[in-house]
């Protein structure tokens, strides 16, 4: 069921107002790919949501493209309960795995 709530505005409020849970995982990841935290912050407020799971638990998620301070496309999955973002990842996404617009899987 699609939660009315996934939506980039609300995860943008979410970051706005700090409700933010920042994972031990997520921010491994960061730290592994040179990600900081600005760059997901940026990312999602110039980004929009280009995947839904709905069916993600325990909250639904997405997949965002956005942009990082140094203008590199990233892409960020989180999750979101009614008043609360949870960050899960991070990543800069590759062409063996994205077509050229780094929004469409290969192989759709």
């Amino acid at each position: 069921m699609k939660p009315d709530f996934l939506t980039i505005d609300n995860i943008r409020s979410c970051i706005l107002k700090y409700r933010v849970d920042w994972t031990n995982h997520c921010l491994n990841r960061l730290s592994k790919r040179n990600i900081t935290i600005s760059d997901v912050k940026n990312g999602i407020n110039n980004g929009k949501i280009i995947e839904y799971y709905y069916d993600d638990y325990p909250f639904s998620s997405c997949l965002i493209i956005g942009t990082t301070i140094n203008n590199e496309i990233i892409h960020i999955v989180c999750g979101i309960s009614e008043n609360f973002v949870h960050m899960i990842t991070a990543y800069r996404p590759d062409h063996d795995r994205w077509e050229d617009d780094m929004k469409t899987r290969r192989g759709k």
